[in-house]
């Protein structure tokens, strides 16, 4: 997992504009979802250290993206743990639960 700021978390501050708050593991039908709005997360951009996403990747994703494949149903699962508190200014608690990875649904 990376985050914004390279560092394994999906923490933000001011240079992150895209809130990358949550957490999620990624799919190919999110790639292809994320691909068909403009974001094309799979291909590597060597420029910014970005090798590309593959489904089972996790990755800090703009909370506002997420909540745009929530709402045309393709939203991807969430690793609550590692998804920062910030989300729930945009999105509901119980929305991230009910996309909580496995491991965590059953906690």
């Amino acid at each position: 997992m990376t985050g914004f700021y390279r560092d394994g978390y999906c923490r933000t501050g001011p240079g992150d504009y895209g809130l990358h708050t949550v957490c999620i593991e990624v799919t190919a039908d999110f790639l292809a979802f994320s691909r068909s709005r403009g974001n094309d997360l799979s291909t590597p951009l060597p420029q910014y250290d970005f090798a590309g996403l593959v489904p089972g990747d996790r990755w800090c994703l703009c909370v506002t993206r997420w909540k745009e494949a929530l709402d045309a149903g393709m939203a991807p699962r969430v690793a609550l743990a590692s998804t920062h508190i910030s989300a729930l200014e945009f999105v509901s608690r119980e929305e991230l639960q009910e996309h909580a990875v496995e491991e965590e649904a059953n906690d």
